[in-house]
């Protein structure tokens, strides 16, 4: 069985369990995940959560903008916004704050 096929056949009571083991960072019997782990953990979870095509607000690590949405602090319009050209970034974004 590749790995493929394990995660399409993963059990949903299973994946709650591996979801909420990255929440929390330790296995439901308390132990702590190690890093190989964890890492193991979120692959199987992001497949699982892609290949069941789980609404983006259920998914591990979504973030909830609110009202922030599409403003300076939105990290994705940050990424385009106040670019020039050349890729330098416009220095008109900035303000200088003094105390």
């Amino acid at each position: 069985m590749t790995y493929e096929e394990l995660i399409k056949r993963l059990d949903p009571a299973v994946y709650q369990s591996l979801k909420g083991a990255l929440e929390l960072g330790k296995w439901p019997d308390g132990r702590k995940l190690t890093d190989e782990q964890r890492s193991i953990c979120m692959e199987a979870v992001i497949y699982y959560e892609e290949h069941h095509q789980i609404p983006a607000e259920e998914r591990v690590g979504y973030l909830d903008r609110g009202a922030k949405a599409g403003t300076a602090c939105d990290p994705s319009v940050a990424r385009t916004a106040g670019k020039s050209s050349n890729g330098a970034a416009d220095p008109d974004q900035f303000f200088e704050v003094k105390s």
